[in-house]
């Protein structure tokens, strides 16, 4: 590799990799609108329950310890220690299958403690099913950290674009015939946790049968003997470090499962109208999700340029980079977050077929904004090697969440478990921000950066308010009220989008240069010049 090492170069190795983790994110954000549909708000909430348990355990162990095997057999491969491969692979197996098996435990034997934590017992027949996703994670995280270090990032794309592919498919078409048969919520709920075993056993299928193909056919004899702790100290930190910011939304997800639906029964609200509480509320989840993967996408792509430099010249040569990645998610945060808050009604609507508690989902949306930088802040602290820091944080953070859905639920309701939410959010990344400036002496941005996204915000919400105002009261009177709100929300959109692309764009808060570093930035770059040339 050469000493000039570039984001081009960055994104040409990993594009597939980039591209199929944005397919995923989208898939698993935009199937909970049909789910919600098909089953209702309370159907959601018990969905929504149970499925930060799941993804949880399987985002550590297939993404989490997939990274962390990857990182260690590479490194041993560039040490010419190529011997110890299948040592380790065994190791990891092995270490893997234990966590997997413990957890499954957990789950499937303590479904009913678990459930009757939560306020429903019921909702155990669900735990059960989803436990059986565990036991897949040991031969999926081996699979694709091997092909990891291989550089080979192409089976692994793929996988994961299948996975999800069939985890969406089985859950939306077997969750349609559960409630044409029966409309019982719960059996419907479970169907859809069956969808999340197919999806990696697909996956685990998928990529065994590319592994054995290309596998050769030799062995290798062992010239010495690999330690067994060292391994497994490095896969568990290196794992949790790699998953510690993805699991952050959904650790935020389970403090909900446990808190919100019980206290909204302790002060008095009947158990039916809690669960459609509960699964209203449960809305601003894919919302969020989709704000993120705009935001994040954009600014991310910067991440492994930052981590490069910051490891050369004591970081200095890092500075633009990181204020460019600073910039870009905190410009894209807010643009997510305000426009969203600007049309939730409509949105509401649109996609969830009522306007109930659009005031809790735009306050639930403002995590756009707080997630974004968290996300950008920790990317960049995990390349330059401080982990163990910032995973404190964000633990913290998880508990404060806790703390304050206490504090505030008894009086707000689902308003409050909004509120704590992103006060939980903000703590974290205050944290964050001091402990980066503490470590690297640099200003994020100049005064002018704010001031212009201060502008472009404030034009977009007049317009689109303007906008909505007008379409809402005499151009779409006529239409159902459905069909409105999907308009007026697809064109106030695009209409919010474009007043604040184009104040941006003027007001120059990202350079052309620096456009040229993000995805899909070139046309951006050219159309800032065009617009700013004299005419």
């Amino acid at each position: 590799m050469t000493n000039e090492w570039n984001m081009k170069t960055y994104m040409k190795g990993a594009v597939m990799l980039t591209i199929a983790a944005i397919i995923v994110k989208l898939l698993s954000a935009v199937y909970r609108v049909p789910f919600q549909n098909l089953v209702g708000d309370e159907g959601f909430y018990i969905y929504q329950q149970v499925y930060p348990f799941i993804g949880i355990v399987t985002t550590w162990t297939s993404y989490g310890f997939a990274v962390a095997l990857s990182k260690i057999l590479s490194d041993y491969k560039a040490s010419g220690n190529a011997y110890a491969i299948p040592r380790i692979r065994q190791i990891a197996f092995v270490y893997i299958s234990i966590i997997s098996i413990v957890f499954f435990g957990i789950l499937y034997l303590g479904a009913n403690n678990i459930a009757n934590l939560m306020g429903d017992v019921q909702l155990a027949q669900l735990l059960k099913v989803g436990s059986y996703v565990i036991l897949l994670m040991p031969m999926l995280a081996v699979l694709k950290g091997e092909f990891q270090s291989d550089g080979r990032m192409g089976p692994v794309a793929y996988a994961q674009v299948v996975e999800q592919a069939v985890r969406v498919s089985v859950i939306l078409i077997g969750t349609w015939i559960v409630v044409q048969s029966s409309f019982n919520l719960y059996k419907a709920g479970s169907m859809a946790m069956y969808g999340a075993v197919a999806g990696e056993l697909v996956g685990v299928v998928f990529l065994s049968v590319i592994y054995w193909k290309a596998r050769k056919r030799k062995t290798i004899k062992m010239q010495q003997h690999v330690p067994l702790w060292p391994i497994v100290k490095d896969l568990t930190m290196v794992s949790i470090s790699a998953s510690i910011s993805a699991l952050l939304f959904l650790l935020l997800q389970l403090v909900d499962s446990f808190t919100v639906f019980q206290m909204l029964l302790e002060n008095g609200m009947e158990k039916q109208q809690a669960m459609v509480k509960k699964g209203i509320y449960d809305r601003g989840q894919p919302l969020v999700q989709l704000g993120i993967v705009i935001s994040s996408t954009l600014s991310l792509a910067i991440v492994p340029l930052v981590a490069h430099r910051m490891n050369r010249a004591k970081g200095r040569t890092a500075i633009p980079f990181i204020q460019l990645t600073y910039r870009v998610a905190f410009t894209f945060g807010i643009a997510a977050s305000l426009g969203l808050i600007a049309v939730l009604p409509y949105v509401n609507e649109m996609l969830f077929q009522t306007r109930d508690e659009s005031g809790t989902l735009m306050v639930f949306s403002l995590q756009i904004v707080w997630m974004s930088l968290i996300l950008t802040l920790m990317a960049m602290l995990q390349g330059s090697g401080k982990i163990m820091v910032p995973t404190l944080f964000l633990l913290l953070g998880v508990c404060s969440k806790w703390v304050l859905n206490g504090m505030l639920i008894p009086s707000y309701g689902v308003m409050g478990a909004a509120i704590s939410g992103n006060i939980s959010l903000v703590i974290v990344f205050l944290l964050m921000l001091y402990y980066f400036k503490k470590n690297w002496k640099i200003q994020f941005a100049p005064i002018a950066f704010y001031k212009g996204i201060t502008w472009a915000s404030i034009c977009m919400i007049i317009g689109v308010t303007a906008y909505v105002v007008l379409a809402d009261t005499i151009l779409l009177d006529h239409l159902s009220s459905r069909i409105q709100s999907v308009v007026i929300s697809l064109t106030a959109v695009t209409i919010g989008a474009g007043i604040f692309l184009i104040i941006v764009a003027k007001k120059r808060v990202i350079a052309e240069k620096e456009w040229f570093l993000l995805p899909f930035g070139r046309r951006m770059a050219a159309f800032q010049l065009w617009l700013n040339k004299e005419k």
